[in-house]
């Protein structure tokens, strides 16, 4: 099964409720007379996210999406797959070249916590599957607080330290 952070953003979109809504704070008359914010809802897993702080729909509807493909990399987990062609294409050398910003991050965390789980989250282990080393590992995770807090939870969760 193909994880939902990995799908591209128009099937994930699709797969989505969306519902806007009005919200207070900075923006003047436009924001608080235009439901410009946007909650998306990922239908199959119930997992949401919003934006709001624009005051176009538009544009709060791409980062509640990008904001979605994130919460649904870190809490959702599906079984282990092989390696996907965005995660060798992104780990040449043993090193992880992705910018948090770029629409893959949230794809390729997806793969890691997914390794990581299938390895009760042993970072050394699920980096040997993965290619990397522990560290490239663990800085891809630690470029967001969300995935590197998760990571530090499961692992407390099992009796290991977290990591810093």
């Amino acid at each position: 099964m193909t994880h939902p952070a990995q799908l591209d953003p128009q099937e994930l979109a699709a797969q989505c409720k969306a519902t806007t809504t009005r919200r207070s704070g900075p923006g003047g008359q436009h924001r608080n007379k235009v439901e410009t914010a946007v909650v998306l809802t990922h239908e199959p897993t119930g997992i949401s996210a919003e934006a709001n702080e624009r005051r176009s729909q538009q544009a709060n509807r791409e980062q509640a999406l990008e904001r979605l493909r994130l919460r649904l990399a870190v809490e959702f987990r599906t079984a282990v797959e092989p390696l996907s062609e965005r995660w060798k294409r992104r780990t040449q050398g043993g090193r992880i070249a992705v910018n948090v910003q770029h629409e893959d991050y949230a794809a390729l965390v997806a793969e890691a916590l997914n390794h990581l789980a299938a390895h009760d989250f042993d970072t050394r282990q699920a980096a040997d599957q993965l290619g990397v080393s522990a560290t490239q590992l663990v800085n891809l995770l630690k470029k967001s607080t969300s995935p590197f807090t998760r990571l530090n939870q499961e692992r407390t969760e099992r009796g290991l330290h977290p990591l810093k």
